[in-house]
């Protein structure tokens, strides 16, 4: 197990958002998303850090435009050393791996008419490789059904599809990719605690390495992931890191995180 880094850039700023505030619907009136930490210093910036720690495996995540100029300043700052998502699909996915990411990071693109699209996923993986393709299967309950599945939720996580986070689905997708990218999105942002039965649900029955994201506040988080994950759910930290605006020391973080690969 061990910490991934994140990039989040809204608006070709780094930032750190409330991911179920997003909202790009024309029907409602526009509202901006609720931001919990935004700043000038580039993105560039901190990929050099994640590069000096020696984290991998870490993301950057374009949401929504603007964002092109500083991701490619991310991944020529640490090459190799992180993932790319966000609007990614089978023509751009090659050029965001020549600029230097790892992996892209994949959810829209394959789903559609609230099902998975095999002919796009299959797509993807002839161009770039399983081992190149990540899966963002980010999710949320439905409202009416507060203890139901977690539902699949693409375009900026403010579509449901029909697709639950089960074994299932777990043990199908994992046939096409390296790994899966998990985020919690009511609790995206939010640093209330983690979502332990999803955590327990992907320790269980991922067959790939797969992250989680959302909820995490506090190193005894992270010591609940591990637990509940069985040593096999790697975590992301966002807005409650002191680099973000949080309490969260990142630093005590990378101690943790370097305790974990010591003891691997």
């Amino acid at each position: 197990m061990k910490f991934r880094p994140c990039i989040d850039l809204h608006s070709g700023q780094v930032k750190q958002i409330v991911g179920s505030t997003l909202n790009d619907d024309p029907s409602k009136e526009a509202t901006a998303p609720s931001t919990n930490f935004e700043t000038d210093r580039p993105a560039a910036d901190y990929a050099k850090m994640y590069l000096r720690d020696k984290l991998t495996g870490g993301h950057v995540i374009m949401l929504g435009p603007g964002n092109t100029e500083a991701a490619k300043s991310a991944l020529g700052a640490y090459p190799q050393g992180l993932q790319i998502g966000g609007g990614v699909n089978d023509t751009n996915a090659q050029s965001w791996l020549d600029a230097g990411a790892s992996h892209v990071i994949v959810t829209s693109f394959v789903f559609r008419n609230g099902q998975i699209d095999q002919d796009r996923l299959q797509s993807l993986v002839q161009k770039v490789g399983k081992e190149r393709l990540v899966l963002d299967l980010s999710c949320r309950r439905k409202p009416e059904d507060p203890t139901g599945p977690y539902y699949v939720v693409t375009d900026r996580w403010q579509k449901y599809t029909d697709v639950a986070v089960s074994k299932e689905t777990l043990e199908m997708m994992g046939e096409c990719c390296d790994e899966f990218l998990v985020h919690g999105v009511e609790v995206e942002g939010k640093q209330c605690g983690i979502l332990e039965d999803l955590v327990t649900l992907l320790g269980q029955h991922s067959p790939v390495p797969v992250t989680y994201a959302g909820g995490v506040r506090s190193v005894q988080d992270m010591e609940r992931v591990k637990e509940l994950g069985s040593g096999k759910v790697d975590l992301t930290i966002g807005s409650a890191l002191d680099c973000f605006g949080g309490a969260l020391k990142y630093d005590d973080v990378v101690e943790w995180h370097n305790k974990q690969e010591d003891n691997a």
